[in-house]
């Protein structure tokens, strides 16, 4: 814990809006490590149970974690607007970050032709009676997911992929319930799911996503969900083949009132077919983004799942934001029907495989296993991520820590391809073979 941050309080609730407090104004950041119950018990002259109560409270709503023999730690992302604490490190004077995980935005569509489309078209301003799903969106949605498999018995629109998952969550499972998620797997996701007060179950991962012994383990420890990446798995770039597709499903068959959902938030720039998993149980959902292929800043995804859950997220939405913006999705309907988007996605798609492919090639020849069948990332496991993190900054290079993204597995780093050219692969997969010296194992997950 940082020497210049005092926690303090004689209750419960005292103490944890004291924790809270250093955490929303950085004095206490992701993973800082907490005194041990008794010795802040001693500390604030307070009975032990008196602090547990305050740790199980910040558990609950996700702000700690507890780390086995490292203590209690703040959470890479905890639920507290934060002042200092979100605040990145600045990346060096000409180094390559290579750490964000987000898009080439060389490769995005220009969004100014199709907002000045829509605005030259545009009747009167929508009022509150006004807010609904399009049904022309939804038609669009439709028949592109029915493409790729997709059941299309029910569908909605969300505001981005996160945000459909937390009303799913929200409106399927209490508080203490648990979670299968990947692992290693996306942070946002561990992070949503304890700050729902809900348990994060990992479940192992390899190049074909979710294995069917993970899957079994994660059942078998109580969980009542499991979220699915379907391709482009984010750090891992994994994507469920026919055959695990078979596997997964086959499993998930005995359980049919777990809660399924499908995460394909890379879609269109995949260039790994989707197997979905959709209506392998009865409660099921399947999710797409708009944000990876055409822009982050399009916060909406379609979501296609049984009746009665997609009615749930639907109806959750109406009392609470009401709906997503029609502006938003004119816009993401604009985008799909042009021809010149199309091409574009597919230029991306071929720029951020060939660069992938590109990276993995050189590591190989150096004796090093990369990870990433589709997507934008590639995933090293290293014996030392923080040595590796380290001695790439101080090569140039600025990577993402496996720790952001792991639970039971194994240290790694995670490699954004999207800001790389053709001249950057050979001189950093050199950085990477001295970073990570010593021999380098090749399993995701422990």
């Amino acid at each position: 814990m940082t020497a210049h941050y005092q926690i303090t309080g004689t209750t419960a609730a005292e103490i944890l809006a004291s924790i809270e407090t250093g955490v929303r104004l950085g004095e206490l950041p992701a993973g800082a490590a907490l005194p041990a119950v008794r010795a802040l018990a001693d500390q604030l002259s307070v009975a032990p149970g008196t602090v547990a109560k305050a740790y199980q409270g910040l558990r609950q709503r996700g702000v700690v974690e507890t780390a086995g023999r490292n203590g209690t730690r703040v959470r890479p992302k905890p639920p507290v607007t934060a002042g200092r604490a979100e605040l990145r490190l600045p990346t060096p004077p000409g180094a390559l970050d290579l750490s964000v995980g987000q898009p080439d935005s060389r490769l995005l569509p220009p969004l100014g032709p199709h907002l000045a489309a829509l605005a030259s078209v545009a009747g009167p301003p929508v009022n509150y009676s006004g807010g609904r799903v399009l049904p022309e969106l939804v038609d669009a949605a439709r028949e592109r997911l029915s493409a790729d498999g997709v059941p299309v018995e029910a569908v909605t629109v969300t505001g981005g992929a996160s945000d459909a998952i937390e009303r799913l969550l929200v409106t399927n499972l209490r508080p203490g319930d648990a979670v299968a998620v990947e692992d290693p797997g996306w942070a946002n996701t561990i992070d949503l799911v304890a700050s729902l007060g809900l348990r994060v179950v990992p479940m192992a991962v390899d190049d074909a996503g979710p294995t069917p012994a993970g899957l079994r383990t994660a059942l078998a420890a109580g969980a009542q969900a499991v979220l699915v990446t379907s391709r482009a798995h984010n750090p891992t770039g994994a994507a469920v083949t026919a055959q695990r597709a078979a596997a997964l499903r086959e499993v998930l068959g005995r359980h049919p009132d777990l809660l399924l959902v499908e995460d394909d938030h890379a879609a269109e720039i995949s260039v790994e077919p989707l197997h979905s998993l959709a209506g392998a149980t009865t409660t099921w959902a399947f999710v797409r983004s708009a944000s990876k292929p055409y822009g982050p800043d399009l916060r909406l995804a379609v979501l296609a799942g049984d009746e009665a859950t997609v009615a749930r997220v639907a109806g959750r939405l109406r009392v609470g934001s009401g709906w997503v913006s029609t502006v938003l999705q004119r816009l993401t309907l604009s985008l799909w029907r042009d021809p010149a988007v199309a091409e574009q996605i597919a230029l991306a798609r071929r720029s951020y495989a060939d660069r992938v492919a590109a990276l993995r090639t050189a590591l190989a020849e150096r004796g090093l296993t990369g990870h990433g069948r589709t997507g934008i990332n590639v995933w090293l496991t290293v014996p030392d991520e923080t040595r590796a993190v380290a001695m790439l900054r101080d090569a140039g290079y600025v990577v993402a820590p496996g720790a952001l993204f792991r639970l039971n597995s194994g240290p790694g780093i995670r490699i954004t391809v999207s800001p790389l050219a053709e001249r950057d692969i050979e001189p950093l997969a050199d950085a990477v073979a001295r970073a990570a010296a010593s021999a380098t194992p090749t399993s995701l997950s422990a």
